[in-house]
């Protein structure tokens, strides 16, 4: 089992610091099962081209699955005689059949082979993560349903700004989700590309059946140029572009969770189950897990950062800092299936405080663009009406009230238009069912909007 693939041309043995920092094996293990599978159908293929017989291509393949076993079990020790995953399956399989083992890697390099695996293995990820968003989704179209008839202040620089409906707030998030989703479909396009038959860089000299090992790991095309397929590492890129928008939208989730908690809004409550307490002040209950997905928000984004600024100056091909890609790789993968895992859960435990919520709307001016649009039907432009009802605040703030406590007849002082009708326009409640066009808050709309999600969601 001892010795290097790669010994051949050297006389002096390697350093022992140099296996250790060269090593990759304490973290690419994970990859042994897109490795063994990549190796079966590359074996498969050798077979079909007549390159191994029959009765070799059986042995290696029932080897390759006993391999495949072990390290399900845990039975194959990781230590530094092995300087990645694909020299640990190769001597595994060598150790079991002999010289025949050896002649598994015809036609291939590690540069493709490791191409091959991460590309299967951000494949897989992309599918576990699709499902989570949707997971995710449905959490929040359950607590949009539920809580259809609540009204809170919609916010514009922390601001209170206009009415909106607890679910058309909800459904925002819905609605990143979905584009997440988006983003993670479009990179699986560019990730499912079959690089194997590359080899180092120029391709192989063997006539390689690349469509039959394409068709057999479900890739939808062969990669077109050998250079690029070795040292692409774009669609890790946009993974990990894609796991660092997704992580924002948590983010601010997470935000708007945390905010809403505290005793200053009140607006919602997150379950015990959800929260943990201080070590010294008895009265706490933290928001804790909010707090640590928006915490790991920056441990994502610099996944992505670490990974461009490796990338930049590399030129073509293969370099050994590529193999700085998986670390971060798993880093944001595990990352962002934790976190969409636990706040799917999280929000089937987040209650909200309803009476908080209306006592909210009922000050800071949330119907003030309601009366501007009031006056625009009375004949006015829209910026005059801007001004009238600007002026209007800024005596109410004086007086201490809120518009609709103001008299018609001061009102009437800011502009001849203003009718007893205004009052029907100073419920900031009556605010929100003005807004029944596609995309608004209107009660109507958003029932429609939830409806349609269930939809997308069944599909």
């Amino acid at each position: 089992m001892g010795g290097k693939f790669w010994g051949g041309r050297f006389k002096e043995e390697t350093n022992t610091l140099v296996d250790q920092f060269n090593a990759s094996i304490d973290f690419d293990r994970r990859l042994y099962e897109q490795d063994i599978k990549g190796s079966m159908a590359h074996c498969r293929m050798l077979g079909e081209k007549g390159i191994l017989s029959e009765d070799e291509t059986s042995t290696i393949l029932e080897a390759l699955a006993e391999v495949k076993r072990e390290l399900d079990h845990n039975e194959l020790p990781v230590d530094e005689e092995y300087e990645d995953i694909h020299t640990l399956v190769e001597k595994t399989l060598i150790e079991k059949i002999g010289p025949l083992g050896e002649k598994l890697h015809t036609g291939r390099s590690r540069n493709d082979q490791v191409a091959l695996d991460v590309r299967m293995y951000v494949r897989d990820c992309i599918q576990r993560t699709l499902q989570r968003i949707k997971d995710m989704q449905e959490s929040l179209v359950n607590l949009a349903e539920k809580n259809q008839d609540v009204v809170l202040p919609g916010y514009t620089h922390m601001q209170r700004a206009q009415p909106v409906l607890l679910a058309h707030h909800l459904l925002a998030y819905f609605e990143m989700l979905r584009r997440d989703s988006a983003r993670f479909r479009d990179t699986l396009l560019r990730t499912n590309v079959m690089p194997l038959g590359s080899a180092a860089l120029a391709g192989s000299t063997f006539a390689l059946d690349r469509d039959m090992v394409a068709r057999e790991l479900a890739f939808d095309e062969v990669s077109r140029n050998s250079m690029d397929a070795v040292s692409d590492r774009d669609f890790i890129l946009d993974f990990l572009f894609s796991a660092s928008v997704l992580m924002m939208h948590l983010s601010r989730l997470s935000e708007e969770l945390i905010l809403w908690s505290s005793q200053e809004f009140g607006f919602a409550s997150i379950s015990d189950a959800f929260c943990t307490g201080s070590s010294i002040m008895p009265q706490k209950k933290n928001p804790d897990i909010p707090e640590l997905i928006r915490g790991k928000t920056g441990r994502v984004y610099g996944d992505l950062m670490a990974l461009l600024t490796t990338m930049k100056g590399l030129p073509l091909s293969y370099n050994k800092d590529m193999q700085e890609d998986k670390e971060v790789l798993f880093d944001a993968a595990d990352t962002i299936e934790a976190c969409l895992t636990i706040m799917a859960s999280l929000l089937k435990s987040v209650s909200f405080d309803r009476e908080r919520m209306a006592s909210a709307i009922q000050s800071g001016f949330l119907e003030a663009t309601d009366l501007a649009d009031y006056l625009v039907r009375k004949g006015l432009p829209f910026r005059q009406a801007h001004e009238v009802v600007g002026k209007m605040v800024l005596f109410a703030l004086q007086e201490k009230k809120e518009m609709r406590d103001l008299s018609l007849e001061q009102m009437k002082g800011f502009s001849r238009q203003i009718e007893e009708d205004v009052y029907e326009w100073l419920d900031p409640a009556s605010c929100v069912k003005r807004r029944e066009l596609p995309g608004g808050t209107g009660p109507e709309q958003v029932k429609e909007r939830i409806a349609e999600a269930r939809k997308e969601l069944k599909k």
